[in-house]
């Protein structure tokens, strides 16, 4: 079997049946969003392990929004000074650690969360999930459907993701993520891309919103092109204190 070409096949596959089968819900959440921005609200983002990648898509993203803030599992440490020894390498799965997280940004009334979890189901996800919903912010999921409803939450709710979501898309990813079948078991997992892209059309049709609207969507330059800087730091300093800058 030439696996380059069976995963190419199977990509193209899910980006369309994606297309097809989500294509809704996107633009449910592209409408939330462009509702939060329009409102002068922030979108906070926030996943865990290869999740992370599709957080990276929703904030600080050259051609995404500016008002766009992401959330990690280093936070504790980047932003709150804890010593790195001390942090669980399982921290995902512990709820308080949403706690620990979320203490650390500034959350306002016309905010919204996108959370990204491909099983749906660790405690600190859940938990993240819980504590948007007891503040009545709106909440998108992406996440897999066939995977999360496989297993048991890791969350003592014996809740997952999708059962705390207003807006729920569905990556398409099978249970373990891996879809190819090989002698040596299933390889090259394609939630990140699939991910990627749903998040991508969502902002897409926020965007769209916006712009029908009459509000000049505030996006990020990319930051390796001529005047960018300029650009983004005078619409980043909009939300001082509410957006994270940078990398970490």
């Amino acid at each position: 079997m030439d696996l380059v070409m069976a995963f190419t096949d199977i990509v193209g596959e899910r980006v369309a049946e994606l297309v097809d089968t989500q294509l809704p819900a996107i633009r449910r959440a592209g409408a939330l969003i462009a509702d939060a921005v329009r409102a002068g609200g922030v979108i906070h983002a926030y996943g865990t392990g290869h999740s992370e990648a599709a957080a990276l898509e929703v904030a600080g993203r050259a051609g995404g929004l500016i008002p766009t803030n992401r959330l990690t599992l280093r936070d504790p440490v980047v932003l709150g000074g804890a010593d790195p020894g001390a942090v669980d390498p399982l921290a995902e799965r512990d709820p308080d650690t949403a706690h620990q997280v979320l203490a650390l940004h500034t959350i306002e009334p016309a905010d919204a969360f996108v959370i990204a979890s491909n099983s749906g189901g660790n405690g600190s996800t859940v938990e993240m999930a819980r504590l948007v919903k007891k503040r009545s912010l709106p909440l998108i999921a992406i996440t897999s459907l066939a995977h999360t409803s496989m297993i048991t939450s890791r969350h003592p709710s014996g809740l997952r993701l999708f059962e705390l979501a207003d807006v729920v898309i569905d990556n398409l990813a099978p249970y373990g993520d891996a879809v190819l079948e090989t002698e040596h078991g299933p390889v090259c997992g394609i939630s990140s891309i699939t991910s990627a892209l749903a998040v991508q059309l969502m902002v897409a049709e926020a965007i769209g919103l916006l712009s029908a609207a009459g509000t000049v969507p505030p996006t990020y330059l990319s930051a390796n092109t001529p005047g960018a800087d300029a650009h983004n730091e005078a619409l980043q300093a909009q939300y001082a204190g509410r957006i994270r800058i940078g990398a970490l």
